[in-house]
């Protein structure tokens, strides 16, 4: 077959099989593709937020800084330790009294203190506290992934455009934007939804119905309004609020232990102090 020919049959195919003009036509083939049982549910929806992500910025998914757990850079350690195991992050922000970031302490670097002999009064923060890596509030979400993979770095601490520290963001903030939530040996289980501390503390899932929390903890919050037990707490807050900010309902306590700047992810559920008064 000559040149032309080949030529001419690529344009009838083309003609026939018109290829996507823009991302919107990509995506209605995909979900036709979908639809013919051509592209199962789970890789179409990696593919969608994989093109997402194309076009979001860091601000879009970063943690605020009012969410952030941060450590003071003249604190002492037995001050600041408790709030370290509290959160169970392993990145820290450590911040000077001038408000400026002048470091990273990973949870990990002080497991050399706790195995030895020294006293908490010898630890100095700035000995062990890591450079920052920083990116603006501007930066496109591909374009940090691969600096996340070429760079080998998995948190970036994120300054608005006069420089300020604004929030943070990690690696997992930009994949769960294409594979969606990614649990860790802090998550509980979807099928509990509830796990028990111990002397009437508990973890909770925002996402858990209000039916399934009621028969766990012996309540009778209504349903009839919110679906879900963070769909309440949040209501009782009247805006979305932060880690460590905590409301009264009925005999309990919720603590946000676990937010984002769109959703509450997990609430330490305790008697609240009014009832172990009496």
């Amino acid at each position: 077959m000559s040149d032309k020919s080949i030529g001419l049959v690529a344009r009838l195919q083309k003609a026939i099989h018109p290829q996507p003009q823009d991302r919107e036509e990509l995506l209605d083939l995909l979900r036709e593709a979908h639809s013919d049982n051509l592209l199962n549910a789970e890789v179409l929806s990696i593919i969608e937020g994989a093109l997402q992500v194309s076009e979001m910025q860091v601000r879009d998914v970063m943690i605020p800084r009012s969410q952030v757990v941060e450590i003071k850079s003249a604190e002492a350690i037995d001050t600041f330790m408790p709030r370290v195991v509290e959160s169970a992050h392993s990145r820290f922000p450590v911040i000077n009294d001038s408000d400026d970031v002048v470091g990273v302490l990973l949870a990990k670097d002080l497991l050399p203190l706790l195995m030895s002999d020294r006293s908490s009064e010898d630890f100095a923060l700035k000995e062990v506290a890591r450079p920052a890596r920083f990116v603006p509030e501007s930066k496109r979400l591909d374009t940090l992934l691969r600096e996340f993979r070429d760079q080998r770095f998995h948190m970036a601490l994120v300054v608005d455009e006069f420089g300020n520290f604004a929030g943070l963001v990690t690696i997992e903030d930009v994949l769960e934007q294409i594979v969606g939530d990614i649990e860790d040996e802090h998550d509980i289980d979807e099928e509990d939804g509830v796990r028990d501390l111990g002397d009437d503390v508990y973890m909770v899932k925002a996402t858990l119905a209000i039916e399934d929390f009621n028969e766990a903890m012996g309540t009778k919050f209504a349903d009839d309004e919110f679906d879900t037990i963070g769909g309440l707490v949040v209501h009782a807050f009247g805006h979305l609020p932060a880690i460590d900010e905590t409301v009264n309902l009925g005999p309990w306590q919720f603590e946000v232990t676990n937010a984002d700047n769109r959703r509450v992810h997990l609430l330490r559920v305790s008697k609240a102090v009014e009832n172990l008064a009496s």
